[in-house]
């Protein structure tokens, strides 16, 4: 198992120290410990050990409460680090999580809305990694201003990996958040391709088993599952309601968001939910 930090002390003998602390950060497994390299009052290696990847310098002689806030800084930054996506810098898996986990305890009615690219591997053949990548930050764009631009400080927006995303809402705003979504992303989705395959609005492509097929353009699935007509127990069980929504939703043709309307005994609605839309007929559906 990884350390939660090391401090490497290069007071007496710097160089072989700071060396030490170089392999650490070069190998990507261990790169995610924090290190702190103590040194002498002078400051001889505090340079060179923020140069080898030191996250903190701890100075012989520096006041022992200084020294606890430093590290204590230090070990909040990497946390902070670990639950963010790299790629999109939202909230991961771990931190969606727990947003999950406190607003169950809070009692607030929500919804968890799992989004999700089809026809983005295709996408991503034709195109390169790159490309696909781009299509990537794109995505969390629209979907951190649509949820942020909505609902403010109630709305959260995490990136589980690839293409796939959960953004938490009040349940009332699943038709306004999710309705932008799907309708801006569809006038986004085809000035990703060529023009030539933008005109077609297809291009062929391999499938999974090798055989060459008619690859439409991207558009985005979105499963919702709320706390309002069932009651939830647990972000597990949110995240596994909304997966098979979203799998349900990918069935369908074109860009949609489904609604999970199931319901069970213990809980009594308080409202209705929001309709079930799929926004390029802008239809109900029961």
């Amino acid at each position: 198992a990884r350390p939660r930090f090391v401090v490497f002390d290069a007071r007496r003998d710097p160089e072989p120290v700071l060396a030490a602390v170089q392999r650490v950060k070069r190998d990507s497994y261990t790169a995610v410990v924090p290190c702190a390299v103590l040194c002498g009052k002078k400051n001889e290696a505090l340079a060179e050990a923020f140069d080898a990847g030191a996250d903190e310098v701890i100075r012989d002689g520096m006041q022992v409460s200084e020294a606890v806030r430093r590290l204590t800084a230090m070990l909040i930054r990497s946390e902070r680090d670990l639950i963010v996506h790299p790629s999109t810098r939202l909230a991961g898996t771990s931190a969606i999580e727990a947003e999950i986990g406190r607003r169950l305890a809070l009692g607030d009615y929500f919804a968890v809305c799992y989004a999700d690219l089809d026809h983005f591997k295709e996408f991503n053949d034709r195109y390169s990694y790159n490309e696909g990548d781009r299509v990537i930050r794109i995505l969390a764009k629209l979907l951190h201003d649509v949820v942020k631009g909505t609902c403010g400080e109630e709305g959260f927006i995490g990136h589980i990996g690839g293409d796939d995303f959960i953004f938490i809402i009040p349940y009332n705003a699943i038709p306004s958040v999710c309705g932008e979504i799907v309708a801006t992303f569809d006038l986004l989705a085809p000035y990703q391709y060529s023009e030539q395959d933008r005109r077609a609005g297809y291009f062929f492509g391999k499938d999974r088993r090798g055989h060459l097929d008619r690859v439409p353009l991207m558009t985005l699935s979105i499963g919702v599952v709320t706390n309002l007509r069932r009651s939830l127990s647990s972000a597990r069980q949110a995240s596994q309601l909304a997966t098979e929504m979203k799998t349900y939703a990918k069935s369908l043709p074109g860009s949609v968001y489904t609604v999970d309307r199931r319901s069970d005994d213990r809980v009594t609605p308080q409202e209705p939910l929001p309709a079930i839309r799929d926004v390029r007929k802008i239809g109900e559906n029961e």
